[in-house]
């Protein structure tokens, strides 16, 4: 639909959304009368570059468990964060440096600046993936534990309905 013009708000805080007629949420939809719908589920995997993965080097998932780790702030946002995934695979906290951003796209240009590792939801890093800018580290991966939902706000116009209407079918 190239007659739709997209702006786009990019936060990690709630509430900033405000004004918006859509707005994208990782977790599971708990406001009743609100219409959302389900855009992905998908998997979590370690990533960092090539470099990264060789100094410190990284070849079983014991490694990561000393290594450098990015972390989001996960309080107000539901992310998935390091210790919740390493539980999952049965081990202990990380023991290694600890780097903390509030917004995913600064964790993910860090993870690619060889600060540390970072956790991937493959359906939203393959294109860095497929271009070389992160790997993953191990093979290890776990399901998220919940979904990315579209959320359509009351106010959204009818244009923002046929993007959300298309943006749903695209994923």
């Amino acid at each position: 639909h190239p007659s739709i013009t997209v702006s786009q708000v990019v936060s990690d805080v709630p509430g900033m959304t405000s004004r918006c007629d859509l707005t994208i949420h990782y977790g599971n939809p708990q406001e009743n009368g609100v219409e959302y719908r389900k855009l992905f589920q998908d998997h979590i995997i370690a990533l960092g570059t090539t470099r990264f993965a060789a100094e410190h080097r990284i070849a079983r998932l014991e490694d990561l468990l000393k290594a450098p780790l990015i972390h989001s702030s996960s309080n107000e946002t539901g992310w998935t964060a390091w210790v919740d995934w390493f539980a999952v695979l049965g081990c202990p906290a990380p023991k290694g440096r600890s780097f903390y951003v509030n917004n995913y796209m600064i964790a993910l240009q860090a993870a690619q600046d060889d600060v540390g590792a970072v956790l991937g939801w493959d359906g939203l890093v393959g294109s860095l993936i497929n271009e070389g800018r992160l790997v993953k580290l191990v093979q290890e991966s776990i399901p998220s534990p919940v979904g990315f939902h579209l959320r359509i706000h009351s106010r959204a116009t009818a244009k923002a309905r046929l993007f959300a209407d298309w943006l749903v079918e695209a994923t």
